[in-house]
């Protein structure tokens, strides 16, 4: 099933090349929440493909309605995680597919068309990045450690939300060696498993956003938990924390001061 569920998302990454430099029309679903005609037709060409190739699971996607489709045996998919980077040519853009059985993580992708970088991870049988095996960092000191985190949407909406975003980073920011916020939830779990930062954490979250990468990061040997250290769970968590394990407990510490 991997295998076939790559072919099919490099055929769709193709998509997300021709437009990366294209004019694009821009749509806002909210205030801050893009939408071109890039992340439509890459999300129907997977649903079309997904749809053939595997049916025994159903398909969640970010940009359609899934009121009616219960998460449990699940293909979960963003087309482009990144939009905005997409729109203003960062090339820190993805497509992102989860597969999920009895809502267990089964399969993670996470496809870069742009750096043309393929993360993949199966249950229980490691994590790669173009084939070649990816484990995460092994720094143990918080103060050298590389910590990625986002902003959410909300941030321009909703005071309380922007407010513990900036409470947050005043708390880790002093005690990490950086901070970087480039924008993809899916590559920002996948730079962790890959040893590029210690650990990342965000709220407000969709399923879509993660579903992939978490598995990565797992399969990597790092750790994924909510914000109260308990299993991290899709569609409930507000926060999402992820780490190379080793300076988890200070993250999650630091975080809830």
């Amino acid at each position: 099933m991997k295998d076939r569920l790559i072919e099919i998302i490099k055929e769709a990454g193709k998509i997300v090349y021709e437009g990366y430099s294209s004019q694009k029309d821009v749509n806002f679903k909210a205030k801050k929440d893009l939408v071109t005609k890039y992340d439509v037709a890459v999300e129907n060409f997977l649903k079309q493909e997904f749809a053939k190739e595997f049916k025994a699971f159903n398909l969640i996607a970010e940009e359609s309605d899934n009121s009616k489709v219960e998460f449990n045996n699940s293909i979960i998919i963003d087309p482009i995680d990144g939009t905005t980077n997409f729109v203003n040519q960062v090339p820190h853009t993805a497509i992102s597919v989860g597969v999920y059985k009895n809502k267990k993580p089964y399969i993670g992708i996470v496809y870069n068309p742009i750096l043309d970088e393929l993360y993949e991870a199966k249950l229980n049988k490691g994590a790669f990045l173009n084939g070649e095996k990816i484990e995460v960092s092994k720094e143990n000191d918080f103060q050298k450690s590389l910590i990625a985190t986002g902003f959410p949407y909300t941030s321009g909406t909703n005071q309380d939300d922007l407010d513990d975003v900036i409470k947050k980073i005043k708390r880790v920011l002093p005690k990490c060696q950086d901070i970087r916020r480039l924008g993809s939830a899916a590559l920002d779990l996948c730079y962790v498993a890959r040893g590029t930062y210690e650990g990342y954490y965000e709220m407000n979250l969709k399923a879509w956003d993660v579903s992939a990468g978490l598995l990565i990061l797992q399969e990597a040997g790092g750790k994924v938990t909510s914000l109260q250290n308990s299993e991290y769970k899709l569609f409930e968590d507000k926060y999402i924390v992820a780490s190379n394990g080793y300076i988890h407990k200070e993250l999650l510490e630091v975080l809830m001061k």
